[in-house]
């Protein structure tokens, strides 16, 4: 049997609106400001199919290089064999959102300046290194007044 192999074959769930997020577009979409150097998630939107992503790209962050008018330009690194590849991909705002990645980052960037700041006015040293979860500290378990109490399977028992 004959096979497509077009723009977008395969994509029947990739570009689907999401239940009950059919309809135009909010304009808040449009609203979003975009520079130079952001980090950026794309997501192909499938009510706009003007300047859209492939669909390789899908669900992929890159970095804005460029902005014009309707469509930012990003950069995104294509693993093409054993190298990465980096790929310039002109993409329209509806089909693109500020990436979320570096927001713990940046919050613990301030974090950790406010804490330098309060450690050097009162002159204690302070550790800003991330630790791994650590284990829970020892506690102790009393049996008074909380008698163990011993748990049994049901036998099997039919009914009839």
């Amino acid at each position: 049997m004959p096979h497509s192999f077009g723009y977008r074959a395969r994509t029947r769930y990739m570009f689907a609106r999401k239940f009950r997020e059919h309809g135009p577009l909010h304009l808040s979409t449009y609203m979003k400001v975009y520079k130079v150097g952001d980090i950026v998630d794309i997501k192909g939107n499938g009510a706009i199919q003007k300047g859209m992503p492939h669909k390789f790209y899908h669900g992929k962050t890159g970095v804005v290089y460029n902005v014009t008018k309707s469509a930012v330009g990003v950069i995104v690194h294509k693993r093409v064999g054993n190298r990465f590849m980096e790929k310039r991909v002109n993409i329209r705002i509806e089909h693109i959102s500020h990436s979320k990645c570096r927001d713990d980052f940046l919050r613990r960037v301030k974090d950790n300046a406010a804490a330098a700041k309060a450690a050097r006015e009162s002159g204690v040293r302070v550790s800003l290194k991330r630790l791994p979860a650590q284990p829970r500290e020892a506690r102790f378990v009393s049996t008074k007044d909380n008698e163990p109490t011993t748990i049994n399977a049901i036998p099997y028992d039919t009914l009839i």
